[in-house]
């Protein structure tokens, strides 16, 4: 299905190049200073470079600035990034600090009303207007991805359904007797929907579902798994990009020529850097992102260093904005798994996977090193319908793990042990999915 995507905001996303760069550095300015007058820790980070608000005068000037890093936010952690006073704030967000001291966010009213703004072009971009009903399946919580769809949805005048994440079943079946139009989740999840909706409720979930576009993010996800996506749930997908540092989802989304997702540069100042220098790489070239927040109030961040590798391109799209764009996001630099000497990311074994016929989208990868080399164990449902076939006789499927193991090997320089598992048997992901366990701690 091909929606009618639509600008939410045209004044903006459709503005001349040299006149966004003119608000560009015009926020810069401001910005600059507001956090030098209102932000200790930039305050005297300025201090520490030998920097004052004078010297920041446009956007050439902004290599002058010191990056600013998750562990200068951890080492602020609770209230040593926020740029405003507490009576200011109305949203509190935080981090769950699995990886170390958790990371807040922190919102005013005037955040919230720019983050309902953003979301609300995102929602456009996927063809969502007044009329249409929400099916929103991100988490509501500390977590961002709820409450911001929630907000962008009000924005646009949609009904929004905040059913959460988890209770599968629920969620399939609210959505058939509310018809629900546009669903809001992670690819994986969704995903897992189209299969429990076949498997367990024996729906063609083309048929018994309303679903004409989905927006999906929170996690790296390959060109194949949007067409297995597409294919199973017959909606058109969207790919968005946010974080939690920044606004939440409302950074970028793709529009319906799917070349790249549209940056909102009037909020956002966007760089991208080599990650080992931190010089700026050209456009169209694999770097970290980098972003500046240009409007925000509460927690304005400067030059702030997402770890998200990415490219960008400013380019003008032929769906009319003038908005630059980034790639979809390869992954984390810090996400890279390196086996055998051999680097890659989670993402490249999804594309992998989904690109042999009859291996479902399930899988996990665990990397262990026993003695003294890694190794690599995949485990892998085949589709349900092939699972079927043989009667739960995964002996017969011996052609299907060895495709797979060529496919990996072909993908990533490693020869990996593929293990086809009974349908069920891999664990499936609500929220963001962890495809790569890395064992190797433990066997040593």
């Amino acid at each position: 299905m091909k929606v009618e995507s639509w600008i939410f905001q045209p004044e903006y996303e459709s503005m001349k190049r040299e006149d966004l760069e003119k608000l560009q550095e015009e926020r810069l300015r401001k910005l600059v200073r507001y956090c030098y007058e209102n932000s200790p820790f930039y305050r005297k980070r300025f201090k520490e470079a030998g920097l004052s608000p004078d010297d920041i005068k446009g956007l050439d000037d902004l290599s002058k600035i010191p990056f600013t890093t998750k562990d200068d936010m951890r080492e602020a952690y609770p209230y040593g990034m926020l740029a405003t006073s507490l009576e200011n704030v109305l949203e509190i967000h935080a981090s769950s600090g699995t990886t170390g001291k958790p990371t807040t966010t922190f919102y005013s009213q005037r955040d919230i009303d720019i983050w309902s703004e953003v979301m609300a072009r995102i929602y456009a971009s996927a063809g969502a207007k007044k009329g249409d009903i929400i099916h929103n399946a991100y988490g509501y919580g500390l977590f961002t991805g709820g409450l911001g769809f929630h907000y962008g949805a009000l924005k646009i005048g949609a009904a929004v359904v905040p059913v959460s994440s988890g209770g599968t079943e629920r969620q399939l079946t609210l959505a058939r007797e509310l018809g629900t139009t546009i669903l809001c989740c992670t690819p994986t999840y969704a995903m897992y929907l189209a299969e429990y909706a076949r498997t367990k409720l024996g729906w063609d979930p083309k048929k018994e579902l309303k679903w004409k576009s989905g927006i999906f993010g929170a996690e790296p996800w390959s060109e194949k798994l949007r067409q297995r996506i597409e294919d199973e749930l017959g909606l058109e997908a969207f790919d968005i990009y946010g974080l939690s540092e920044i606004i939440g989802p409302g950074v970028s989304v793709e529009c319906g020529e799917h070349d790249g997702l549209h940056v909102f540069e009037d909020h956002w100042l966007v760089e991208v850097i080599d990650p080992a220098t931190g010089e700026p790489v050209d456009e169209g070239e694999v770097g970290e992102l980098v972003i500046t927040t240009l409007t925000k109030e509460a927690m304005p961040l400067l030059r702030y260093r997402t770890g998200d590798l990415t490219t960008w391109t400013t380019e003008e799209c032929s769906c009319g904005r003038t908005i630059g764009r980034m790639g979809r996001i390869l992954g984390r630099a810090d996400d890279m798994v390196k086996v055998r000497g051999v680097k890659f990311w989670p993402k490249a074994l999804e594309e992998a996977i989904l690109s042999v016929e009859g291996a479902s989208g399930h899988f996990i990868a665990k990397i262990e090193r026993p003695k003294i080399m890694d190794v690599l164990t995949i485990e892998v449902e085949p589709d349900p319908e092939v699972f079927e076939m043989v009667k739960g006789d995964l002996s017969k499927l011996e052609p299907l793990r060895k495709k797979i193991v060529d496919k990996v090997r072909n993908a990533i320089g490693v020869t990996p042990n593929v293990v086809l598992k009974p349908v069920g048997s891999v664990q499936r992901f609500t929220g963001k999915a962890k495809r790569v366990v890395d064992l190797r701690k433990l066997n040593e």
